[in-house]
């Protein structure tokens, strides 16, 4: 099998190439970067740039399925500009995509596109899966409603649709993780606010078994790319401070500092959205780190 990756080069998609050659399917990826083009028969690159609206269409030959990580991230200050970049970079990278195949007799069947949990409002005692109605009202809410809304217009070309909701990554190849563990490893870790704040989070090989697992299956519909047990910002400070044999002393940290500090962009250790990854589960993918320490002893140890 031929898949099409976009972002191939990120913290994600670098997990799923590994995981796609281990299972000996052949990979083309789109980069806006020519220095990253290489060519082998497993892993080809094809140019492409969403902003000028160019792409090399070469990348969709003998392409069974896509998987569409694409756009810039979001742990970076958000400006109004830089906001607005956030949310072109996946709209108009799924949108470029869709109209590319308009215009081809394509091979393609089904896509499989990134998208996140910020999609649900924050709230510290509810628990989402992928049928709940109300979407959040944050920014990020705003830009996961705008991805998935171009994204379903897959179905225009005859592809059929997946989404993976994305939680808290853990890796050891950057996101999240690497910025927790910084203040525990020197002795100053502290929880967030009141530290009750739900965090879904997913340990990276996981997520790369997940986006492989609905591609193998032809699984459609909406996914939580969450572990099976969430925890409280509380439980993850704590439990990352355990495994790396740190003290904890220091008080909460609170919200207004933060909000000095990032921005807007604070509501990223703030928000509580509590995840359901039944769905997955019941379709008979079994995870491999179901709880918290074994995963961070696995990524930290």
């Amino acid at each position: 099998m031929r898949v099409l990756i976009t972002g191939a080069t990120g913290m994600i998609g670098q997990e799923i190439v590994k995981l796609c050659h281990s299972k000996n399917m052949q990979i083309n990826y789109l980069t806006t970067s020519i220095s990253k083009i290489v060519q082998e028969e497993d892993y080809q690159g094809f140019y492409w740039n969403p902003n000028t609206k160019a792409i090399d269409t070469n990348c969709f030959k003998d392409v069974e399925a896509i998987i569409h990580l694409a756009g810039v991230s979001i742990s970076k200050r958000w400006t109004e500009s830089y906001k607005q970049q956030i949310i072109q970079s996946r709209v108009d990278s799924t949108q470029l995509l869709i109209n590319s195949l308009k215009g081809e007799s394509h091979t393609v069947k089904h896509v499989i596109s990134a998208s996140a949990i910020g999609i649900y409002p924050d709230s510290l005692t509810n628990y989402y899966d992928q049928t709940h109605k109300e979407k959040s009202n944050t920014f990020l809410g705003e830009v996961v409603q705008a991805w998935e809304n171009v994204v379903d217009k897959f179905s225009e070309v005859n592809v059929a649709v997946s989404k993976v909701r994305i939680g808290l990554v853990l890796s050891n190849n950057g996101g999240a993780l690497k910025e927790i563990v910084k203040p525990v490893k020197y002795g100053a870790g502290a929880a967030f606010g009141s530290g009750k704040q739900w965090q879904s989070w997913i340990h990276i090989e996981d997520l790369a078994r997940i986006f492989i697992y609905v591609l193998e299956h032809r699984l459609v519909g909406v996914y939580n790319g969450v572990a099976p047990n969430p925890v409280t910002n509380n439980e993850l400070t704590k439990t990352a401070a355990s495994v790396l044999n740190k003290p904890l002393f220091l008080p909460n940290i609170p919200k207004f500092t933060m909000k000095l500090v990032l921005g807007e962009m604070h509501i990223l250790l703030f928000e509580s959205q509590r995840v359901s990854s039944k769905e997955i589960e019941n379709k008979g993918f079994q995870f491999e780190y179901h709880r918290l320490k074994p995963a961070l002893e696995d990524l930290l140890g």
